[in-house]
């Protein structure tokens, strides 16, 4: 396997999914969780159930920079 079917792998049934601070609530939110080695995941709050998004820890930085600077 290689790290990206390694973490689709993993179970997150038990994972400690939270919101971001700045979500205030609304109802258009994700919420991410950790995974080993650095990487993230990601899903839809009001449909939790649909597949989430996994990254590895190099993939999550490069996204969140490009967000961070506007890019995208």
């Amino acid at each position: 396997m290689n790290a990206k079917e390694d973490l689709y792998a993993l179970d997150l049934s038990g994972a400690a999914w939270r919101k971001s601070p700045a979500s205030n609530g609304g109802e258009h939110c994700v919420e991410i969780t950790d995974l080993p080695g650095g990487g993230m995941a990601i899903r839809d709050s009001k449909n939790p159930d649909r597949p989430d998004l996994r990254y590895t820890a190099a993939e999550w930085t490069a996204f969140r920079s490009g967000v961070l600077s506007g890019a995208l």
